[in-house]
């Protein structure tokens, strides 16, 4: 098992579960974070973290549906160990559904 950002994250990006996590396994996007799959220990120290409940287990059925999209980014976007700041409009995407669709970016954030 591992544990899995969804699209909650999107215009979000609170990075409470970087620094929490053991072995950095957390990538960043232009605006959201992915986890990689493959590097997650399945501790869930992260999942608590996120203030918005972004992060689930990839047991959930909604997690299932960003399973790839996670293992697809953590390969291509930069390494992110440290919180930063959420993005500015953070509280007024946090409640927002379907967030994907309308603002997924496959750009790369700036990572550490």
């Amino acid at each position: 098992m591992t544990f899995i950002v969804t699209d909650d994250c999107i215009r979000c990006k609170y990075t409470d579960c970087v620094e929490v996590c053991p072995v950095d396994c957390f990538y960043e996007g232009e605006n959201m974070l992915v986890i990689h799959p493959d590097e997650c220990i399945d501790c869930g120290v992260c999942e608590p973290e996120c203030p918005i409940e972004a992060i689930l287990p990839d047991s959930d059925s909604k997690a299932t549906m960003f399973l790839e999209l996670n293992r697809k980014y953590s390969t291509l976007w930069p390494n992110i160990t440290r919180k930063k700041p959420a993005l500015p409009e953070a509280e007024e995407f946090k409640n927002k559904d379907g967030k994907f669709e309308k603002y997924f970016s496959d750009k790369p954030g700036v990572g550490d």
